[in-house]
């Protein structure tokens, strides 16, 4: 008998054998492997969270004089930094699936990465046409102002949790709500 919940959702054993066979799990556990992705992860976030968050911060009044236009222009960045973390963080997890499947902290990063998305979805169908008419140094409207606070909120959220993951390993602390 398990210590553990069984998983019907996520299989952490069936996980760690996609990983073999895809290799990523050769992958993550050779001699570089960890810190290159470990790199690749931050260098990621580094670029999604410098985009969005300089973007954020001028749709809620800092950096005026920055034309909307030209801060749109820094959004590749950010969906290239947020596919970088994607791929490393997709290493990591199917490396160790236990390790992050069952942890609060890695639960909440994924709840919060999962409200940036949405968040960033009803900015662009709700708010970003307004800024098109905009001048540099014209004020956001105040619903693109909420936006980028809740998205702001959401990205800082989704790196302290990244960073907490570690505190909580398990099997000294295992949370699955969807457990049996």
């Amino acid at each position: 008998m398990s210590a553990y919940p069984v998983d019907r959702v996520l299989d952490p054993v069936k996980i760690v054998d996609w990983a073999i066979d895809t290799g990523l799990y050769d992958i993550a556990y050779s001699a570089w492997g960890w810190p290159l992705a470990e790199i690749v992860h931050f260098t990621g976030l580094t670029l999604l969270f410098g985009s969005v968050g300089f973007f954020d911060l001028r749709l809620l009044g800092l950096f005026r004089g920055i034309p909307f236009a030209a801060m749109h222009r820094l959004v590749p960045f950010g969906v290239m930094g947020f596919v970088l973390s994607l791929a490393s963080g997709t290493l990591f997890v199917a490396s160790a699936p236990d390790q992050y499947l069952y942890n609060p902290a890695f639960q909440i990063k994924m709840v919060l990465l999962a409200l940036a998305g949405v968040n960033m979805a009803a900015f662009y169908l709700l708010a970003a046409r307004r800024l098109r008419g905009l001048g540099p140094d014209d004020a956001a409207p105040w619903q693109a102002r909420v936006f980028a606070l809740v998205s702001l909120v959401c990205w800082t959220g989704v790196i302290a949790a990244g960073r907490v993951i570690t505190a909580f390993r398990p099997p000294a602390w295992f949370w699955c709500a969807w457990c049996g």
